[in-house]
């Protein structure tokens, strides 16, 4: 009897065991279960704080979601801004996204952080893509989504009329500045703000073929639910060109005829924008923004990659809003999977060209550093919605003058439409641009935007060119805090003595254009434009960076290479 008794305890004790280390069964995850963002919750009317996003992606982990997590970097006031990596398999660095040779899909939200469907609309889509047992664009490419990039402005949260005038709602919506007041879509240059850096420092490890930027119109009343622009720089010569000519225009008709969305190229009516274009008999117009790389799209479209900008229509609903960011995005997802193999062809041509640079002059293809609009126009048909007086001075939706309401009633108007813009000055790349030892600022900052500086061990000379300032025009009014400075002048040529560790920056690199265009005196956009050298500018003197024709002369290839773009300056 003992010993059955003990034997009975034994099996019950085994079983016991057994059940205990035996996983759980989880049943099939159903719609009903995903986790819902803050608009879905409260109808559409609220959106999301930071902490309903860090909650929603705590609950994608929870749930096993096959995603992996991390941060950007942190916002000045200590916020981490969280990205979520999405793609079958499931990947974790660069060099696991790399090895899988597919297109990387970066899509950042909430960049101005009053203009909010961006940051639910992704959340959303992460989600259902995720979640979905069917085939669909993760199979094919990387996403990275950025969800709340200004999580700092994202607090400030007051009322719509005050924080976004021109917005139909939510009620409660946060500012357009990072915490510093930075514009941070007017900050890719000069790269002051911690939100921008971290954002750089993603660009280059991850190095994604196309980058997809988040907004909300405040501007013209037409009859789009999106408007959308590639790079708009004539020096986007690879990715804004095929953004513009291949993917915009099948976007286009695949936002109308899949999902009912009308979308149109990005712009204002002229009688909104006066003076956005130099002929000033037009009266009836659309016309773009600016093609300057402060704006992000503009920027990564110059490091030769495709760049989508996404303007919802700030006079729909909340709920219309995200639902055509939701769809915009997930289109353009699934025409880069579709486009996979044309778009890293892209990437490589664009990587490859510049390197062309350094053994080649005949293949040097010349960088357009300043623009303006086009003074051709193409004449196209735009839609736009007629407002009626009310016969009084009521206020019948935030966004449309007081005395004035919607009608619903569109018109289809032939007109001229600026979307585009030409170059006003190119320049040839030299085979190296040099900076002065004492400019150690540059250097970083060049670094930081994902560009190889080496350094000279000793004083050295080579062919070249100087830059002499014949004027200088400083802006009277500052903007970002800076009075920003435009140079006019010319080149030299005759054989350069440079110091000891001087700084060679060498445009036969992969971003080799972004080179050109920060460095050049004369840029609309670059160093100088953003106080950089102006401890070294006065009228009839020497600009600090001079152009050199060949690296492999005189004593210019006795130098030491820095060329991390993480290692410390050397003084």
């Amino acid at each position: 009897m003992p010993t059955v008794v003990r034997w009975s305890i034994l099996a019950v004790a085994t079983v016991v065991e057994l059940v205990a280390c035996t996983p759980a069964v989880r049943k099939p995850l159903t719609p009903a279960d995903y986790p819902r963002t803050r608009p879905e919750l409260m109808r559409y009317r609220e959106t999301s704080r930071y902490s309903d996003v860090r909650k929603f992606l705590d609950s994608l982990r929870t749930l096993g979601a096959p995603l992996s997590f991390g941060s950007i970097g942190k916002t000045s006031e200590g916020r981490d801004i969280p990205y979520v990596i999405a793609s079958r398999p499931v990947v974790y660095t660069a060099s696991e996204a790399k090895r899988l040779g597919r297109p990387i899909v970066y899509v950042q939200g909430n960049i101005h952080a009053g203009e909010v469907e961006g940051k639910d609309a992704l959340l959303a889509l992460i989600r259902d893509l995720t979640f979905s047992s069917k085939p669909n664009v993760l199979d094919s490419i990387v996403l990275i989504a950025v969800p709340i990039y200004n999580a700092d402005g994202n607090e400030r949260f007051a009322p719509q009329s005050v924080n976004r005038t021109e917005q139909n709602g939510p009620e409660m919506v946060g500012i357009r500045p990072n915490a510093q007041n930075f514009d941070l879509n007017r900050d890719y240059v000069k790269a002051e703000a911690p939100e921008t850096r971290a954002s750089l420092g993603m660009f280059n490890i991850w190095d994604p073929d196309v980058f997809v930027d988040l907004h909300t119109t405040d501007g013209s009343f037409h009859g789009y639910a999106l408007t959308y622009s590639p790079s708009l720089s004539p020096a986007a010569v690879f990715g804004g060109v095929y953004a513009r000519d291949s993917l915009l225009p099948v976007l286009r008709e695949r936002m109308r005829t899949r999902d009912g969305f009308e979308v149109f190229d990005y712009g204002n009516f002229l009688i909104d924008e006066p003076g956005a274009t130099a002929d000033t008999s037009v009266h009836e117009a659309w016309a773009t923004y600016d093609s300057r790389p402060r704006f992000g799209t503009n920027y990564y479209g110059i490091r030769g990659r495709i760049g989508i900008l996404s303007e919802a229509y700030s006079h729909d609903s909340l709920a219309r809003r995200i639902a055509s960011t939701y769809a915009f995005v997930n289109e353009v997802l699934s025409l880069v999977a579709e486009k996979g193999v044309a778009i890293r062809s892209l990437t490589a041509r664009a990587d490859s060209q510049p390197l062309a640079w350094g053994r080649s002059p005949d293949s040097v293809q010349m960088v357009a550093i300043r623009s303006e609009l086009i003074t051709t126009p193409r004449m196209m048909d735009v839609i736009k919605e007629d407002l009626e007086k009310t016969g009084d001075s009521s206020l019948t939706q935030p966004g449309v003058p007081r005395g004035e309401r919607r009608t619903g009633r569109f018109r289809t108007i032939r007109m001229p439409v600026y979307d585009r813009f030409t170059s006003t000055l190119d320049r040839t790349p030299p085979a190296a641009y040099v900076v002065a030892p004492e400019d150690t600022a540059v250097a970083t900052l060049l670094r930081l935007h994902g560009i190889r500086v080496d350094r000279s061990d000793s004083a050295w000379s080579a062919r070249g060119e100087s830059f002499t300032i014949d004027s200088i025009i400083t802006a009277p009014r500052t903007f970002q805090g800076h009075h920003e400075v435009r140079l006019k002048g010319r080149w030299e040529r005759g054989l350069q003595t440079l110091p000891p560790k001087s700084f060679i920056v060498s445009t036969a690199q992969p971003r080799g254009e972004l080179v050109v265009y920060l460095l050049e005196p004369e840029s609309d956009d670059g160093f100088t434009t953003w106080n950089l050298f102006d401890g070294s500018l006065k009228k009839g003197g020497r600009f600090p960076v001079t152009r050199i024709f060949d690296l492999r002369r005189g004593r210019a290839v006795n130098r030491r290479s820095s060329a991390s773009t993480t290692d410390p300056l050397q003084n």
